[in-house]
């Protein structure tokens, strides 16, 4: 900044270090948590297929003698003729691991929207829904470097797992590391993983194929980015759009052909609308 006297005939330059501030993404509306079928021996919210000390009535049994009272289930008592006693599902949580594909990031034509920045903004809506029933949340990005930050849980692990998503666009790049296997420590064993991709990059599929040979549940989250724009009566662009849009097609068939759910998120639109069908049944992983 120049500051000059009142005359004008002198003049100092002042200079100040200013602050760096962080602009945080508005997280895409997400309130629906979809569970895998195993689910880690911790206690939490979701509702398991074991016996355990849970609220939700899956059966009844004998009674055995020394087991408390208020637990009798009347009806099957009196038809039966003998105590009968309610069992209840065991309470678990779950191990989720967000996976951000900064592999590229599309401009759509029509609307000018950033396929990166709605995949930050899925990646933060997701989260913050997990980490609300109490579930462990971690992340993996992929990009010019390949960052992790291990499964936690707790409100303030949402600002640290944001911040890590936030540093996604510097990592924007064609020289990524090795994609063929990450890091045993970015993922534990059984742990639930979002793959929230634009499916624009090849690469991505020997990262998802890597998680499914692992036996991970996994769902793929795709962030749809408009056709390139053809000017009317371009023969060869045409040809090159469909030929693009059939590349993108057999990507999700190869993914769908080895059991991986691909969901569309829609910008602007809540999350719970392309997660709503999984909740029809659990999330399956291979079984080893």
């Amino acid at each position: 900044m120049d500051l000059y006297d009142t005359g004008g005939l002198a003049r100092r330059t002042v200079r100040a270090e200013l602050g760096e501030i962080q602009v945080f993404p508005v997280p895409t509306q997400a309130s629906l948590t979809p569970i895998p079928v195993r689910l880690p021996d911790r206690i939490g919210e979701h509702t398991a297929r074991q016996n355990g000390d849970g609220i939700e009535v899956v059966g009844v049994r004998p009674h055995i003698w020394g087991e408390r009272q208020r637990r009798i289930h009347w009806p099957s008592t009196t038809r039966r003729g003998s105590i009968q006693i309610n069992q209840f599902a065991a309470e678990r949580t779950a191990d989720t691991v967000v996976l951000v594909d900064a592999l590229v990031d599309f401009i759509d034509p029509a609307t000018g929207a950033s396929g990166l920045d709605e995949t930050v903004r899925a990646a933060a809506g997701l989260t913050r829904a997990y980490l609300r029933s109490h579930d462990r949340v971690g992340l993996v990005s992929i990009g010019g470097t390949l960052r992790w930050l291990q499964p936690g849980s707790g409100g303030g692990y949402f600002y640290r797992i944001v911040e890590s998503v936030l540093e996604v666009r510097k990592d924007l790049g064609y020289n990524v590391p090795a994609l063929r296997r990450l890091p045993p420590p970015a993922l534990p064993r059984g742990a639930l993983v979002y793959a929230i991709t634009q499916l624009a990059d090849e690469r991505i599929l020997e990262v998802l194929g890597d998680l499914a040979q692992r036996g991970n549940p996994l769902v793929v989250i795709e962030i749809p980015t408009g056709a390139p724009y053809i000017a009317p009566g371009d023969t060869v662009g045409h040809l090159a759009r469909r030929l693009w849009l059939a590349d993108r097609a057999a990507m999700r068939f190869a993914l769908r052909e080895r059991g991986i759910p691909v969901v569309a998120q829609s910008a602007g639109k809540s999350l719970d609308l392309a997660l709503a069908p999984l909740l029809r049944t659990r999330i399956q992983g291979r079984t080893r």
